[in-house]
C-alpha cells in the first residue's frame, strides 16, 4: 500500500514515553505477545491480557526515555497518522452521501499503559477503540510484534487493516449500531451476546473493506498482493483458527469475532462493493454470516 507523500492526520495524541514505567524483567515483548493473542482472540480489549501484564509489572521497572524511539517506530507512527488521515478523507464523503456528518476519532499513541474513558489499559490489551471518548488507542510495539509473529513485513495494508477495523467500530458508534448492539448484549445470555459481538466485529471488518475500496478508488494506493495480505491476516485472527492453535479444538459458542472464513469474507465484500447498505445485522440467519 503506497503512502508516500500523503498527509498525516492532526487528530493524534502522542503519549509515547510519558506513561511512566516500562516493563523490564521478562520484557515488553512477552506482554506484547500476550497482547497480540488477546486482540486476535477477540477478548474484551480492556480486560484481556491483564494477567500477563501484571506478572511483568511485578518485576523490575525502569523509566522510559521519551526520546528513545527507533527509526522503525517513528516510521510506524507516521504510517498510522497517514492511515488515519485516509480514513478521514474516505468516511467524510461517505457519511455526506448518507446525509450524515462524520466526526473523526482521535488516535492515541502510547507506551505500555494509558488512561482512557473506558478505564486504564496496558499494552497487553492490544489496539482498542473507546466510544466513551471516541479515541483509538495503539501501542506501536503491537505492530512490531505482529510483523514478527505473522510475517507481514513490509506490508502496510496489514497494519492499515488493524486501524481500519477499529475505525469501523467508530463508524458503528456514529451510526448508532454499537450502542444498540451493546444494549442487546446486556439483556441476553452469554452465548447470544457472543453472537451479537461476532456481528459487530464482522461489521467492523466490512467497514475496513469499505474504507479500502474508496481509499484505492481515490488514490490508487493498493498494490499487488495487498488485499491478499489483508485476507491472510483476517484468516489468522479468526476465532476458530486461534482456538485450534491454542487448545486443539474450536468452541463456536465462545466465538466473539467470527471464524477465519467469515472475517475474510466480510473484509473482501466491503472492499469489492463499498456498499454501506450492507450490514451483518441485515443477515437474518446467523449461520449465513
Amino acid at each position: 500500500m503506497k503512502l508516500d507523500g500523503r498527509r498525516e492526520s492532526s487528530n493524534v495524541e502522542d503519549r509515547r514515553g510519558i506513561s511512566g514505567k516500562a516493563v523490564a524483567g521478562g520484557g515488553i515483548g512477552a506482554v506484547i505477545i500476550a497482547a497480540l493473542f488477546a486482540w486476535m482472540s477477540g477478548g474484551d480489549p480492556l480486560s484481556a491480557g491483564l494477567q500477563a501484564a501484571q506478572e511483568q509489572m511485578a518485576q523490575r521497572t525502569e523509566t522510559v526515555d521519551e526520546q528513545n524511539f527507533t527509526e522503525e517506530e517513528q516510521a510506524l507512527a507516521s504510517d498510522c497518522k497517514k492511515i488515519l488521515a485516509s480514513t478521514e478523507d474516505v468516511w467524510g464523503p461517505v457519511f455526506e452521501q448518507m446525509g450524515a456528518t462524520y466526526t473523526s476519532p482521535t488516535l492515541v499513541l502510547f507506551t505500555n499503559q494509558v488512561n482512557s474513558a473506558c478505564g486504564n489499559a496496558t499494552a497487553a490489551v492490544g489496539p482498542f477503540y473507546c466510544s466513551g471518548d471516541q479515541k483509538l488507542y495503539i501501542d506501536l510495539s503491537f505492530f512490531t510484534q505482529m510483523k514478527r509473529q505473522l510475517g507481514v513485513e513490509g506490508n502496510t495494508f496489514a497494519y492499515a487493516y488493524v486501524i481500519a477495523h477499529e475505525i469501523g467500530h467508530h463508524v458503528e458508534y456514529l451510526t448508532g449500531t454499537l450502542s444498540k448492539a451493546h444494549a442487546q448484549m446486556n439483556q441476553t445470555d452469554k452465548v447470544s451476546a457472543n453472537k451479537i459481538s461476532v456481528r459487530l466485529e464482522l461489521l467492523a471488518d466490512y467497514y475496513a473493506g469499505v474504507w479500502a475500496h474508496y481509499e484505492d478508488k481515490m488514490n490508487h494506493s493498493m498494490e499487488y498482493g495487498d488485499l491478499e495480505k489483508g485476507l491472510e491476516l483476517a484468516k489468522a485472527i479468526g476465532d476458530d483458527w486461534l482456538q485450534k492453535k491454542a487448545q486443539g479444538r474450536a468452541t463456536p459458542e465462545s466465538f466473539t469475532h467470527g471464524t477465519s472464513d467469515q472475517r475474510k469474507r466480510w473484509l473482501k465484500r466491503g472492499y469489492e462493493t463499498g456498499d454501506m447498505r450492507t450490514s451483518t445485522f441485515n443477515v437474518q440467519n446467523y449461520n449465513d454470516l
